[in-house]
């Protein structure tokens, strides 16, 4: 995965911010300048469905279908986002907190592990920031939050609900820093 990122961020010149593995799927924050979202995630499900299944010697479909892509308009929801894709492997049982699941781009901006995915430096992980970041992260969602991210990342454009957004301000509209 790690060389077909490389490989995608350098060709189709895409801004990764991050990126977490699971067993069964994959969640990838980046940015697309140059409006080639399709051509790149095209040639990166191809090329890593065919590595994978020429290791495991699978003859059937490697990935459940297309991706989903839903477009992140407010900062304040690349938050949100942000600590969907990282608390994943900590909501599936793979980890007890987000910085020892050594799958994902956390470790390589942490410094725990080398890696040739080009990254955007985070400001979240600055060190002035680092501890409460961290401990932001491992800190469990209430599940309502949690449901009310999954579905607005199904949309086109990530968008809280009709009864998220009716609230005078709801919580998931603020900014966390």
């Amino acid at each position: 995965m790690s060389n077909y990122l490389f490989f995608i961020s350098t060709a189709y010149k895409i801004e990764i911010h991050s990126f977490v593995l699971m067993n069964n799927h994959f969640h990838l924050i980046a940015r697309f300048p140059e409006n080639n979202m399709s051509e790149a995630m095209n040639y990166f499900m191809r090329e890593t469905s065919r590595v994978i299944s020429r290791s495991s010697m699978r003859i059937n479909q490697t990935y459940g279908g297309r991706y989903f892509r839903s477009a992140i308009t407010k900062p304040h929801y690349l938050e949100h986002v942000y600590k969907y894709v990282y608390r994943n492997p900590i909501e599936a049982g793979l980890a007890s907190n987000a910085e020892e699941y050594p799958y994902s781009t956390l470790s390589i901006l942490l410094g725990k592990k080398n890696g040739i995915i080009p990254l955007i430096r985070d400001p979240r992980l600055e060190p002035k920031l680092l501890e409460s970041t961290l401990r932001w992260l491992n800190k469990k969602p209430v599940s309502e939050d949690k449901e009310e991210v999954r579905k607005a990342l199904r949309k086109p454009q990530f968008t809280l609900t009709t009864k998220a957004k009716n609230m005078f301000v709801h919580h998931l509209e603020v900014d966390r820093l």
